[in-house]
């Protein structure tokens, strides 16, 4: 696990944290797939929603042979920012988020995953 910070267009510095496949060696675990990365949006913030909400996931993603990214919202756990009452500058952090990874992970394709408030940003960004 690797710890990070991506800044947003409008100057928020999010906590990002990568989970990368284990090491290959014993035969038992899967070939890191490097073609797809899983970006996974926490609950809305407001209502308490922080990445480490996901680590389990992330974890199990990581053991599948994929790279698994969590973040802090703007205004949530380690993030700088005030988290919004509407979600929408909380859709920059994962337009972010998701751009840092396709250059610096380099994936064929992103995958995003989320649950309650954290999947609305799937939708609202044209982007």
């Amino acid at each position: 696990m690797e710890w990070t910070t991506v800044e947003t267009r409008d100057g928020a510095k999010l906590s990002v944290r990568l989970f990368k496949p284990p090491a290959s060696g014993t035969g038992l675990e899967p070939e890191p797939r490097e073609d797809v990365a899983v970006v996974l949006v926490h609950p809305y913030t407001i209502l308490g929603g922080v990445q480490g909400l996901l680590r389990g996931m992330a974890e199990g993603v990581a053991r599948r042979g994929y790279t698994a990214v969590t973040f802090d919202m703007r205004g949530a756990g380690r993030s700088t920012g005030r988290a919004s009452l509407t979600g929408s500058t909380e859709v920059g952090d994962v337009v972010a988020v998701c751009r840092w990874v396709a250059e610096n992970i380099k994936p064929r394709g992103i995958l995003l995953v989320g649950s309650s408030a954290g999947r609305l940003h799937f939708f609202a960004s044209p982007q």
